[in-house]
């Protein structure tokens, strides 16, 4: 019975991701137009993202350039890898994780962009040292109503960066940890037994991202109505979707191809197809997000107004309230 069954799948649906010149070779008319036109999203995204990091290093100071150039570019840089791995998908297993080490990077660097918004570390500490913050946030505790606020601490902000930036550290050796086991043979994606090391490492992975996600989520929460004037909300908006995007996504669409969901196309296996298709949604998606944050981060605006002009403000609005009651 198991010989019949293997007798009538495609010996190509069991081997490993083609070479980049057989996918060269295989490509129609359609096909060879989809691939040009996400390549040349790519590049176009790499371009933009050049020339605003050539504008940010000009007018912006140090260090917020250098975080900005870190943030913004998320997308061009995973639709650049993405590109790669369309054209050689045996490279993809590098592609990809050269996209989440970058991320990984990022998303330490968004809770550095916050702070550097209220002026450095001194500064935000002197604004908000004492000041309860909700902890109540996702993705570790967003339904946890008992939790009581916590003040803002130097150990605590301390505790905060730390919790980011173990992810930025350990996603990097965890990757390189991955591709030395499986160049030799012992790190597989489809290999989902118990003694595989891929169902160790990727759950771990998943573990040191929610931790790192949360105190980014906490420092947001509560100063984002400081920060609307800097357009804050839609820039966070835009990292949760790249996160989303891929992370979430991508597993999602293993997971699919794993199971066999996502039928296998010859020369491609179903988890090479999966993989092809993840890489060419990817292009055009983070081609949209680079469009949509070139306005947000290819420009200049004024330093945040201080902790006493934003009381002398409140007050002014309280005053006039109290008159305009008081003429009534």
């Amino acid at each position: 019975m198991e010989e019949t069954i293997n007798s009538t799948i495609d010996p190509a649906c069991l081997q490993e991701p083609p070479l980049a010149m057989d996918v060269i070779k295989q490509l129609d008319a359609f096909g060879l137009c989809l691939y040009s036109v996400l390549t040349l999203m790519s590049c176009i995204s790499l371009l933009l993202y050049l020339e605003q990091c050539a504008y940010i290093y000009r007018k912006l100071p140090y260090p917020k350039k250098t975080t900005l150039m870190w943030i913004s570019g998320a997308a061009p840089v995973i639709a650049t890898m993405s590109c790669f791995g369309m054209w050689i998908p045996r490279a993809v297993m590098f592609t990809d994780m050269t996209s989440n080490c970058y991320f990984a990077v990022v998303v330490y660097k968004v809770l550095v962009l916050i702070i550097e918004e209220f002026g450095g570390t001194n500064p935000f500490l002197t604004r908000f040292s004492g000041k309860p913050f909700k902890i109540r946030t996702g993705p570790c505790c967003c339904c946890c109503l008992c939790l009581p606020r916590v003040p803002m601490s130097r150990r605590l902000l301390f505790y905060m960066k730390l919790g980011v930036l173990q992810y930025a550290i350990l996603k990097t050796v965890l990757s390189l940890l991955s591709i030395v086991l499986w160049t030799n043979d012992n790190f597989d994606l489809a290999d989902l037994e118990i003694t595989g090391t891929a169902i160790w490492i990727n759950p771990f992975i998943g573990v040191l991202t929610i931790i790192s996600l949360w105190p980014v989520a906490i420092i947001f929460m509560n100063t984002n109505s400081f920060l609307r004037d800097i357009k804050i909300v839609p820039k966070y908006a835009l990292y949760q979707l790249i996160l989303v995007l891929s992370q979430l996504q991508t597993s999602i669409i293993n997971i699919l191809a794993l199971d066999g969901t996502i039928a296998c196309a010859p020369p491609f296996s179903s988890l090479a197809r999966g993989s092809m298709l993840s890489q060419q949604m990817m292009i055009m998606e983070m081609f949209i997000i680079t469009l949509v944050n070139r306005p947000l981060y290819r420009r200049t605006y004024d330093e945040l107004p201080s902790e006493a002009h934003d009381n002398d403000k409140n007050g002014e609005v309280a005053l006039q309230t109290t008159l305009v009651e008081h003429d009534v």
